[in-house]
């Protein structure tokens, strides 16, 4: 959003700021509609999926917080991968969350264009798609403070429409609203809680993790921290309200209807309660939406901006794109990733929606890719307590376990050997990048190899 010279400008925050604005960064469709997938392949089973995802989203974001609050840095989690393991690993992180986060966009607007369609159905969907990334870049231009009071808005917003989920279900539970269509489902053995077994599980846990993806936007947001060290404070803050009050909603919306009636096309919370007579509640969750996918989708955005201006200072992009004019705003890197975005939707309607499903899980799981590097950063440049290593080997086991879970499911394998492919091309784009450097530096050959296992020494 801004570049160096604006950085000092930028209001400070508060720990309880920065857990607002991570939970405005964080609840979007990922959850609102993501879920209702995970639901149709673990059933009941998907409120452990979620749990265990919070977990070991925890546990990055944890190795993030602390070498913030050892090292602030503008760049975060790309600076920290390039101080650990070589400029290599600072040029691929940086530019495999950019082209995440660019490709994820196309699907949030596209996303969001759906909604609005509910109420405006003449309405081309490119018309929606523009005006909301229009709106999307007024909010980054108008700086810090103007993104910081739209987010925090709009999150204050979808926890009150969860709350709002969570105080009617209850209601309904006890027949405040009739009857509804069914009997209440409390599933009493491992076959019912379980109904697909662990394959059915594994790949539930993917769409967990969607639901608490953002904590790269965090990370980059923590160095306005009025103290660093409350960033611990503010993770575990955020991580304990979002995993409350996801998994007590689910849990209601499981007990009203039956997990083998939910439609991946439509959110379980709506879902639920359309299990009833409640007036206007498919209007109310659809405004809901919006808000969540468009919260997402200026926060995602701010932290494509800031990455890019991060690669440019480092000369990993070309150094126009840190350049800034009045007020630090960083016009350059603004109007690139604008430029980008518009291809992105372009790229959305043209493509047939398979093929852009498979991209933008692709483009979800490489997300899960970089936090290899903040787990494996986190080891070498911090010591840990034999605690932090016992929880960084179960974060890496978790995630691991996810993006291997991904190829036990027909909905969520092709992504996974897309993102596969992604992986290999960014691979041998930095492979040349290395060749390049090393010549401009009269050194030829490889630098000293270095693992995400192995310890810099001191």
């Amino acid at each position: 959003m801004t570049a160096k010279s604006g950085e000092t400008k930028e209001k400070k925050l508060q720990w309880w700021q920065l857990s607002l604005l991570g939970v405005a960064a964080t609840i979007g469709t990922g959850f609102f509609l993501g879920s209702s997938i995970a639901i149709s392949i673990a059933g009941p089973a998907v409120i452990g999926a979620y749990g265990i995802a919070a977990i070991g989203t925890y546990f990055v974001y944890e190795g993030l917080a602390k070498m913030s609050i050892a090292d602030p840095q503008k760049g975060s989690f790309r600076i920290y991968a390039r101080n650990a393991y070589g400029r290599w690993a600072g040029f691929s992180c940086g530019w495999v969350y950019w082209l995440s986060e660019l490709l994820i966009m196309g699907s949030q607007l596209t996303a969001l264009s759906i909604f609005s369609q509910f109420w405006f159905s003449n309405i081309p969907l490119w018309i929606f798609a523009s005006v909301y990334a229009v709106l999307g870049i007024i909010v980054i231009l108008s700086g810090a403070k103007g993104f910081d009071r739209i987010e925090n808005l709009l999150a204050v917003l979808k926890i009150a429409a969860i709350l709002m989920f969570i105080i009617i279900a209850v209601m309904a539970l006890f027949g405040l609203f009739g009857k509804g269509t069914g009997p209440v489902t409390i599933p009493l053995s491992f076959d019912a809680f379980m109904p697909n077994g662990w394959t059915g599980v594994m790949p539930a846990f993917i769409y967990g993790f969607y639901g608490f993806a953002g904590i790269e936007v965090i990370g980059l947001l923590a160095i306005r921290l009025n103290k660093m060290e409350d960033a611990m404070k503010a993770g575990k803050v955020m991580f304990t309200v979002l995993g409350v009050i996801y998994i007590i909603s689910l849990s209601l919306a499981l007990l009203l209807l039956p997990w083998d009636r939910f439609n991946t096309e439509k959110s379980p919370l709506v879902m639920a309660l359309n299990n009833f007579d409640i007036p206007y509640m498919s209007h109310i969750f659809n405004g809901v939406f919006i808000i969540a996918g468009f919260s997402t989708m200026v926060a995602s955005m701010f932290a494509m901006i800031r990455i890019l201006i991060s690669l440019a200072e480092g000369s990993d992009a070309p150094r126009i794109l840190a350049k800034t004019v009045r007020k630090g705003t960083a016009l350059p890197a603004i109007g690139v990733t604008t430029f980008a975005i518009t291809l992105t939707i372009i790229l959305s309607f043209l493509m047939p929606d398979k093929v852009y499903e498979y991209v933008t899980t692709a483009a979800g799981l490489m997300l899960l890719y970089n936090w290899f590097f903040i787990l494996g950063a986190y080891n070498r440049l911090l010591e840990l307590s034999i605690l932090d290593k016992l929880k960084r080997a179960l974060g890496f086991l978790i995630v691991s376990t996810t993006i291997v879970g991904t190829a036990f499911h027909e909905i969520s394998r092709p992504g996974f050997y897309v993102s596969l492919l992604f992986v290999f091309i960014i691979a041998m784009v930095t492979v040349i990048m290395i060749y390049i450097w090393n010549k401009k530096q009269g050194k030829p050959g490889s630098p000293e190899p270095r693992t995400i296992f192995t310890k810099i020494k001191q």
